[in-house]
């Protein structure tokens, strides 16, 4: 029940810490027996594969504290609730959890300060969440997501609101931080070129003033230009910021796709020099992580420099992801000291040029690592004796004193047959991923969301009243004259405008498609186009199509799939009904073949990550129709469509003919 403040206080004047981000996954743990044989085939979901790697990162790492994220206007309280309870409780660990205040009812914040209290946890990130849209929250009888008819955007406008309620409901019990924006803040009404910390400095100033006790940033890349903010902050004529802890917010780099994606969404700027060197590996996956393990070292490097009172902290937004971060801080020298018997035992090496910089460590053969029997558990205990405990997945595993720190260390950074099987989601794929990863989904875990002011969104999709309008949006997101979709604020891809023609055809059906993909038969990993992974491999991909199509058509064209024995679907719609040509059928769709590793399969679909997305799709029909008044023309078809159309899946397997999928769809 510590404090973060108080345990930076704790720390030496000169010393450092780091603490970790994580958010709540889509997919729940799935039952399972209680009574486990070793050789049992135990399927983990993403909760439980989330636990077990928080339980490696703290038990190698030792972050100072851990966050957990809130979703906007409330949508993933109970599952970051579970997750703060996991973090809190089970595992020890002093954890921070997010909190919004705008659209959503008062009583969901005092219920969330009060669970947390119950959890023991002493510190929330106080944010605002989206801007508020009261009207596009009440429902028809009145009331504000279902909970009250109060409006609570009247007592929660900014973050500042939820800072001073906090402050006046629970005193000094809890550790407050805001966020800050080293670029700007982008809000609702401004664009990048509009952005500026000066701006937000008043913002910040009445924040800090309210009570704020820590300042935690938003993501950067630009070390120039987080030097200037913290100096903005440090010299400001007010004096709140002297010594307030600020801690800058780190990502790391795990895909190029997802650095250009987060830095988009957030209008954080890359330096050219640290552009150029990603382009220059951009179609290798695992050289781009390594050159962003050395760009966010040198950031650090840079971070280090800047003088500031007390420790110097660092906050990394993980991802749900733990190879590249455990890297990062080992290389940095941010872990504390190994205990001396942990110590003793291993061997560093210091080739860094043949090791790629990062330290490499080996058992000496003069410490022994006898075996011992262990407990086999379903999920990590609180015990303090850990070290004689094993997951249901390590279960049977020869183990060299896999108990031990630097052991974990070790799996955490992706080493040894147990490191790639502990990071074995290393290729995230956003929601086409494997359910199983914690990394399923999102790549912020912020809820479902349009990704785009409502000025801006109004201007890209205007006022639709018939299904040609939405058709006309789709084709013009296909040809590339519109940025976005509702389902996408990203442009197409380079491959997707390789069956552009194709998908126009099955649009102008009235056949709304969300996702898709070419079939790929053994092209170069290096492939310009298709390319993914190490080099030197052959990647390979089975076609498939996501789209929205009105409930009768969807019968019709249900009877042609089921009669061939070469096509999957999955199909939902907003009610919740699910049908599935096979419900336990797991497909592999994206897979590649590289030189000395087992084959990697980052795009899967099956059942639980349809359904997880599904519900997800429709919750964006219904934040659409939310931009527009309730009553209107627009509001009222947007709705109407919702309850009609089905989301469906389809996957054809014959990845030999390109033109399979085409020839059912369109001929």
């Amino acid at each position: 029940m510590e404090k973060i403040t108080d345990k930076i206080a704790a720390l030496p004047e000169n010393g450092s810490y780091f603490s970790l981000e994580f958010f709540p996954p889509k997919t729940q743990t799935v039952s399972t027996p209680r009574v486990c044989r070793v050789f049992m085939l135990i399927s983990f979901k993403g909760f439980a594969n989330l636990q077990a790697r928080l339980e490696r990162m703290s038990r190698a790492l030792k972050p100072l504290f851990v966050n957990v994220t809130w979703g906007a206007g409330g949508s993933t309280a109970s599952k970051s609730l579970e997750l703060a309870e996991i973090t809190q409780r089970q595992l020890g660990l002093t954890t921070c959890l997010h909190l919004t205040c705008t659209n959503m009812n008062r009583s969901l914040i005092d219920e969330a300060l009060e669970q947390a209290k119950a959890l023991g946890i002493r510190n929330i990130l106080a944010l605002r969440g989206d801007p508020p849209r009261s009207d596009e929250y009440m429902d028809d009888d009145g009331l504000q997501n279902g909970h009250s008819s109060v409006d609570s955007n009247t007592e929660f406008t900014w973050a500042v609101d939820l800072v001073r309620y906090i402050k006046k409901q629970h005193g000094s019990y809890f550790c407050i931080g805001v966020a800050a924006y080293p670029e700007g803040h982008s809000d609702a009404t401004s664009t990048p070129e509009h952005q500026s910390p000066e701006h937000d400095l008043p913002y910040l100033i009445e924040k800090t003033k309210a009570g704020a006790d820590f300042i935690m940033t938003q993501l950067f890349f630009d070390i120039n230009k987080y030097k200037h903010f913290e100096s903005l902050l440090r010299n400001d004529p007010s004096g709140v910021f002297k010594t307030i802890p600020i801690l800058p917010g780190l990502m790391p780099i795990q895909s190029y796709q997802i650095l250009r994606r987060t830095t988009k969404l957030s209008h954080a700027s890359l330096p050219p020099d640290v552009l150029a060197r990603l382009d220059a590996v951009k179609g290798d996956d695992e050289a781009v992580k390594k050159v962003g393990v050395e760009i966010l070292s040198e950031v650090i490097g840079g971070l280090r420099q800047i003088k500031t009172p007390g420790p110097k902290g660092f906050h990394f937004y993980t991802l749900n992801l733990e190879k590249v971060v455990s890297q990062i801080v080992e290389k940095c020298g941010l872990i504390s000291n190994f205990d001396s018997e942990e110590e003793e035992a291993i061997e560093f090496t210091t080739d860094l040029t043949a090791m790629n910089s990062i330290p490499q460590r080996r058992r000496l053969s003069s410490i022994p690592s006898n075996p011992h029997n262990r407990v086999i558990v379903e999920r990590p205990s609180i015990s303090s004796s850990k070290s004689r405990e094993a997951l249901i997945s390590e279960a049977g595993m020869l183990t060299d004193d896999l108990g031990s720190r630097a052991a974990t260390l070790l799996i955490s950074e992706g080493e040894g047959t147990l490191g790639r099987e502990a990071t074995w989601d290393d290729f995230p794929n956003g929601r086409w991923g494997d359910a199983r990863s914690p990394a399923f989904g999102e790549i912020d875990g912020y809820g479902v969301s349009l990704h785009v002011s409502i000025p801006q969104a109004i201007k890209l999709w205007s006022y639709p009243t018939t299904a040609a309008d939405i058709s006309d949006i789709f084709k013009k997101y296909i040809v590339g004259e519109l940025e976005a979709i509702p389902w996408s604020e990203e442009g197409i891809l380079p491959e997707t405008k390789t069956i552009s023609e194709q998908l126009l055809r099955v649009n102008s059906k009235g056949w709304w498609s969300v996702a898709s993909q070419p079939a790929v038969n053994g092209l170069k990993s290096s492939d310009a186009t298709f390319g993914w992974g190490p080099k030197n491999g052959f990647v390979f991909q089975k076609p498939f199509i996501e789209l929205f199509l009105p409930s009768k058509d969807w019968a019709a064209l249900k009877a042609k799939i089921e009669a061939s024995t070469e096509i999957s679907y999955f199909a939902g719609n907003a009610a919740g009904d699910f049908e599935a040509s096979d419900v336990d059928s797991v497909n592999p769709v994206t897979w590649g073949t590289f030189p000395g590793k087992e084959i990697v399969t980052p795009t899967i679909i099956e059942a639980v990550s349809f359904k997880a997305w599904c519900d997800e799709a429709f919750s964006i029909w219904r934040e659409w129709m939310r931009i527009y008044p309730r009553k209107s023309p627009t509001a009222k078809f947007l709705e109407k469509v919702r309850d009609d159309y089905k989301l469906v899946n389809i996957i054809h397997h014959d990845f030999v003919d390109k033109d399979a999928l085409w020839k059912l769809l369109v001929d």
